[in-house]
């Protein structure tokens, strides 16, 4: 009999290409995961991983038991799912992954109000960024997602995933509060081009918006500094090193030295998605923190 508890690892070791990242995002040593896949070995028969550099690959029995075992994980996670809706049960462990501001601005606010209404509920949270997110809730290793869109650049989403919208933010222009800027009612990117900004780093999806809204100025942003966290934004804005596009959602007080100036053509919106797999929509559990986060 097939161990389902180490399928679960030996998925995880592929989706993040080692033991001690699998390990990590399950919450086990590196030893307990290598013991799981050993374990697993033991039972098929058959060599399941291959050492590469540093990391580990899945042997071609390896690849064939995680693409046919994911499979049987989804369906067992649907029954589950089933069960506890028949018995309205909104108990058992959910495991939620979100972007930064998400975590500090919409489920931090409401995470000890359901759990306070559903007390055999359990929250594990984590922060990751939304194409990580995305792969994470289509491999199983989180339950619920939270991520974000900006404007008309869609994130992919496969088909056993289902996406739900559940907040709609904005960011604004942040400068300091002796910049020229400050005193007008709102900005575009026109009013924008000779300015430094403070941005996120390449090939984030926040960067990638800030170089959309260019498109009509025929120019790209100028990069000033590159830091990750919005915080981190602010603190360099009122340094006076700079502006930067901050979003609403989660964003510390501005305080008396920046200014907050709405920007236009294009407007900086973005959509805040939850996604859960297919197999879960009967999960009652799941639909509590949904519900939690839509009228949050």
């Amino acid at each position: 009999m097939i161990d389902l508890a180490a399928l679960s690892a030996l998925r995880a070791v592929d989706t993040y290409g080692s033991v001690s990242a699998a390990a990590e995002t399950l919450g086990f040593t590196p030893s307990a995961v290598s013991q799981q896949v050993k374990r697993l070995e033991r039972q098929t028969g058959v060599p399941l991983l291959e050492r590469v550099g540093r990391g580990v690959l899945l042997t071609r029995h390896g690849r064939h038991l995680v693409d046919e075992g994911s499979r049987l994980l989804a369906d067992l996670e649907q029954i589950q799912s089933g069960l506890h809706r028949q018995v309205g049960a909104v108990s058992g462990r959910v495991r939620l992954t979100a972007f930064s501001t998400a975590m500090r601005g919409l489920i931090a606010p409401v995470a000890s109000r359901l759990l306070a209404d559903h007390p055999d509920l359990g929250l594990v949270l984590a922060e990751r960024e939304p194409w990580d997110t995305v792969d994470l809730v289509a491999s199983g290793q989180t339950d619920l997602g939270v991520v974000h869109t900006w404007g008309d650049q869609p994130i992919a989403v496969p088909d056993h995933v289902v996406p739900t919208t559940i907040a709609h933010d904005l960011a604004d222009v942040v400068v300091h509060r002796d910049h020229p800027l400050a005193a007008r009612p709102s900005v575009t990117p026109h009013d924008l081009v000779d300015e430094g900004w403070i941005a996120t780093p390449e090939g984030t999806i926040c960067r990638q918006w800030l170089t959309r809204m260019y498109d009509g100025t025929g120019r790209l942003p100028r990069i000033a500094h590159v830091s990750m966290e919005f915080d981190s934004h602010l603190a360099l804005v009122r340094a006076g090193l700079g502006i930067a596009l901050v979003p609403r959602l989660g964003r510390s007080p501005l305080g008396d030295q920046l200014v907050a100036v709405p920007a236009h053509d294009p407007e900086p919106t973005r959509e805040v998605i939850a996604l859960h797999r297919r197999s879960m929509a009967d999960s009652p559990a799941v639909q509590a923190v949904l519900d939690a986060l839509r009228t949050a």
